[in-house]
């Protein structure tokens, strides 16, 4: 069964740092592309970033750019998304979503940050920025 679980959420202050970590099982995310977006109550989706084949194929969202970095692990089958300087505006519901890398789907929308359509979604982790 194809899943991708998400981990690493929690509470932090405000300039804080979390890691973000979007597990993959019963396939390999080598053959993945991998996008982060984010909820939050009351507010429109946003996609946060993406990453292709590699750490050289990644785009960020100009609202979290030069804050977050979007790395894979495919040793360990996970992408993570480190989170640096914190604010609480990030604070939302984080989900990763995977797509197959030679798909037209991914191609065209991981460039564009909107990884909700692709066709593999964890259920999410709350990330709370908050002093």
């Amino acid at each position: 069964q194809v899943q991708l679980v998400e981990s690493g959420g929690g509470l932090v202050q405000p300039g804080g740092s979390l890691r973000l970590s979007c597990a993959g099982s019963g396939f390999s995310l080598d053959d993945y592309g991998i996008g982060w977006f984010r909820q939050a109550p009351g507010k429109a989706r946003e996609g946060v970033s993406c990453i292709g084949s590699s750490d050289a194929s990644t785009y960020y969202a100009d609202s979290v750019k030069g804050r977050f970095t979007v790395s894979r692990d495919n040793a360990n089958n996970t992408v993570y998304l480190q989170m640096n300087s914190l604010k609480p505006e990030d604070t939302a519901v984080y989900y990763c979503a995977g797509e197959g890398l030679r798909s037209v789907r991914h191609n065209y929308y991981c460039s564009k940050i909107q990884p909700w359509v692709f066709a593999y979604r964890g259920h999410g982790t709350q990330v709370t920025v908050s002093s």
